[in-house]
């Protein structure tokens, strides 16, 4: 079965539905929430650089037709910062090697001679 692909309000870019943050005005109470609910939708990437536009120049609000609370912002806000601590992380344990020794830094190897 293929994917189902969306774009993100924000930077435009198509990828599988799973790559976003889905951002729903739920019928007929006209209430925004994320990622459940049946009704608009909006889609966006879960990076910096796109919420930030979203919320400076109103593209969720724009796509969505209805005004977006500061609320909502904050919590993507939160998800941003949980996901890029778990991404820190995982950064963190693959640096290190299988036997437990860290990776020589770019400062230990040899420069070439000129």
């Amino acid at each position: 079965m293929e994917p189902n692909y969306r774009r993100c309000v924000s930077c435009r870019k198509v990828a599988p539905k799973s790559a976003f943050w889905r951002i729903v005005r739920v019928y007929p109470s006209q209430q925004l929430q994320l990622d459940r609910g049946m009704g608009r939708s909006a889609y966006l990437c879960p990076q910096e650089s796109c919420l930030v536009a979203a919320q400076k120049k109103n593209r969720l609000g724009r796509a969505l037709k209805v005004p977006v609370p500061e609320a909502l912002y904050q919590t993507l806000w939160q998800r941003l910062a949980t996901k890029l601590e778990g991404c820190d992380r995982s950064l963190l344990k693959s640096e290190s090697s299988p036997q437990g020794r860290s990776l020589p830094s770019a400062s230990d190897l040899k420069q070439p001679p000129e």
